[in-house]
Parts: C-alpha cells; structure tokens; sequence
C-alpha cells in the first residue's frame, strides 16, 4: 500500500542526487477536517472537525485509544481517502490526493519478499525513474543511516522485525518526502526493539528535518518522542488536549521528567475515554 498509494502519482525525482535533507520538512494545515462513513448501521461519525496547524519539521505524536480518528486523519493527510468537509494544505497546496512529498508507513513493513533489502530501498526510485546508479548511492546511503550496513543482499525472512521496519524507514526516506505519516509503526515489536528504534528515529528526524505525525496508543512513547502530543477521544474522534513537551532530547523512557509528563498526559486521556462511555 505505501507503493502503490505514493508511486502511482510520483514524477521523476529531481532531487536524486541530494544525500542530505536538512530541514527538509513543510508545514501542514488542517482546517475544519471531518470523516463521516456509511456503515451498516447508517452514519457514523467517524472524525469530528479537526484543526490543526503542523509547523515544518515539527514530531507530533497523535495519541488516543483504538476507534477515535488517527489513523482516519493520516489517511486524509496522505491523500489515501478524502474527507468529509474541511482541507488539508500541505505547504501552503491543498492536498488533493497521494503525492511524493507525503508517505504513510504502517505497523507491517509491508517489503517485498522476493526482493533484497537493496533492492527494497531502491523501489520507490526504480518506479520514479531513476537511473541505476543514482539509486544504488541514494539507497545505500539511507541504509546506512538506518544501521544496516552489510544487510543489502538479506531478504526480509532474514531480518527481525525491528529490522524490517528499518528497511521500510529507509525506503521512505530514499524518495525525499518532506512528511513522514508514521500509523504505530512500532506497535508490534517487543519493548526491547521498540525502544531502541525510538532513538533511531529521533536520530533520523533529527538528521533529516522531516515533519513527523506519529500515531500511538501508548503516551509514554508519544512523551518520548513528540514535539507535541495530540489526545483523541473517541466516538465520535476529536482532539480534546493538546500538549507542548518541552524536554531536553533525547528522552528515556524511564526519564523521571518523561514519567510525570506521561501521568499528566494519562490522566487527561482517562478523562476523555470517561467522558466518551
């Protein structure tokens, strides 16, 4: 789905030859944004009217519990469904539909099996045209940045799953977008791998400038990782709070300033889940 909903648009990529993407990354704007679905039951309100201001190279983390509209808003960031009422800018340009300056990434990695790791990163660029050599530099340059140097000949029955998602980072990266809609990418890796990507991540975006919406159910990762955190409640999805985290980076998850902001966070959320039932 991440190729085919970001390749199927994708012009030649110009910028082919840039190896480093400081503050790469563009504001989005989403202004009065709202999903209402047909189900069996009639309508349902799936995401009430959203708006939110993303500045450019901004991590904002979008927390809530399963059913409450993140993962329906990064689908309409993505340009993967439309939405109800309201608009999506994306740099000041309404987003009308899929488009190389957005790429959403899944909780699967979603590689191609019968590819290499190489040749996985190298996709996208494939499909965009890109001569061979240009893309062999660029896709080994991202694997790099994602640690998996000596890995480019592994297919993905090799690889943990911490590596997978790597792999999957780096293919991203490697077509130069400048939002990365990431939908609990790491929700299905153990604590171990999942806090280690944590700091890569943040090293990546760090590096690269790229604006980061993050979806996540558990507030400690958003603490961790966030500019900002936005808290959903559900039935129907809205944003109840909003929360500015002004902590020195990097953050650990045992941090004691991490663990007070997360008390913080978690009780506004118990309230919007109450509030909800």
């Amino acid at each position: 789905m991440f190729l085919t909903s970001v390749l199927s648009t994708a012009p030649h990529i110009e910028r082919a030859e840039k190896k480093t993407l400081q503050g790469s990354g563009i504001p989005l704007t989403i202004e009065s944004v709202s999903k209402t679905f047909n189900g069996d039951a009639g309508l349902v309100e799936a995401l009430q009217p959203v708006d939110v201001e993303i500045a450019a190279g901004e991590f904002v983390c979008l927390l809530g519990p399963s059913g409450c509209g993140k993962s329906t808003l990064l689908n309409i960031i993505a340009g993967l469904e439309p939405a109800s009422s309201g608009s999506v800018f994306a740099n000041g340009e309404r987003i009308r539909g899929t488009g190389v300056d957005r790429v959403l990434l899944f909780q699967e990695a979603a590689l191609l099996p019968w590819l290499d790791v190489q040749q996985n990163v190298e996709f996208g660029l494939r499909q965009a045209g890109v001569p061979r050599k240009q893309r062999a530099d660029i896709a080994r340059h991202f694997i790099e940045l994602v640690h998996l140097s000596g890995f480019e000949r592994h297919y993905t029955h090799q690889l943990s799953g911490g590596m997978r998602q790597r792999v999957a980072i780096a293919r991203a990266l490697a077509i130069d977008p400048s939002v990365l809609l990431m939908d609990e990418p790491f929700g299905a890796l153990d604590a171990f791998t999942r806090d280690h990507l944590h700091a890569e991540l943040e090293a990546i975006w760090s590096s690269t400038g790229k604006t980061i919406l993050f979806v996540t159910h558990n507030v400690r990762e958003a603490v961790a990782l966030g500019d900002r955190v936005l808290v959903f409640a559900p039935r129907p999805g809205r944003i109840v709070s909003e929360f500015r985290i002004d902590l020195p980076r990097p953050r650990a998850l045992e941090d004691h300033q991490v663990v007070d902001k997360t008390a913080e966070i978690m009780e506004a959320l118990r309230e919007a889940i109450g509030e909800a039932a």
